[in-house]
């Protein structure tokens, strides 16, 4: 089975360890065997049949944007079964000029995590983000954490009511620890979610329960790498008890088709 992992993120070798380490602390979570590194996404995912890797990067500091969204390109240059998305920070200056220079470079996506960033998703210096992708490519958005409020589904839900043709991929089943929740205010909408940083944290026949619930044709895969290790995010996938088509929906199908591959 053809297998695309739509969250995925990269570091550059000299800070790859230090960079995952501080995520893992952040959430007080993960996996210690992955580093960060491109060699070992690369490895890790070919051992699990994984064709493609969309790599999503996040600026803690405006400042650092145009660096990380460069560094994830060029090591798009380098892999092709790499698929780059960009990101943006509230706080930058001429933060549609960058998107526009995104655009023009043919990223697939822009990636915003609030709980790192420190912004909501309603945060109103992101409006002219979502006019300017609206329609073109997807946002990412990192979603649901309940020590914060900066990516509460309820926010999302506002965007896509301000923002009609806006399409946005929801990570960790919509809402990371308030699932049900996310379920209540996304449900009705057009947006796509990732399994993501979620299964490991359900009771058996949860994951079943959302898929069934949003449809098999709104859901991704993702590992979230460096968070955890992609062959056993495939494994823990594909033993869900779900048909063959769904496997195959959420598998690469669903990612093949919001992306325009």
């Amino acid at each position: 089975m053809k297998i695309i992992d739509i969250h995925t993120h990269i570091y550059p070798d000299d800070i790859a360890q230090k960079a995952t380490d501080s995520v893992r602390n952040f959430y007080q979570i993960g996996d210690f065997s992955m580093n960060g590194t491109a060699d070992m996404l690369l490895k890790r995912g070919a051992q699990a049949g994984i064709s493609q890797f969309v790599i999503l990067p996040v600026a803690i500091r405006p400042d650092r944007v145009q660096h990380i969204n460069d560094f994830i390109w060029e090591q798009a240059q380098l892999h092709d079964c790499f698929i780059p998305f960009g990101t943006v920070h509230a706080a930058m200056d001429g933060l549609t000029d960058e998107v526009e220079r995104l655009l023009s470079r043919g990223v697939k996506g822009i990636k915003i995590h609030p709980d790192s960033q420190r912004f909501g998703i309603d945060d109103p210096r992101l409006f002219p983000m979502y006019e300017a992708i609206r329609g073109r490519v997807p946002v990412l958005l990192h979603m649901g954490d309940h020590r914060y409020n900066y990516s509460h589904p309820v926010k999302l839900r506002k965007m896509l009511d301000m923002f009609p043709g806006l399409n946005a991929i929801a990570a960790h089943f919509g809402g990371y620890s308030m699932y049900e929740t996310a379920c209540e205010l996304l449900r009705d909408t057009d947006c796509v979610m990732d399994i993501s940083s979620s299964m490991m944290f359900m009771d058996p026949g949860v994951p079943e329960k959302y898929i069934n619930l949003y449809g098999a044709e709104r859901m991704a895969f993702g590992s979230d790498y460096p968070m955890w290790d992609p062959l056993k995010e495939v494994g823990q996938f594909l033993d869900l008890d779900l048909t063959d088509a769904q496997k195959e929906q959420i598998a690469w199908k669903t990612a093949t088709r919001i992306l325009k591959l």
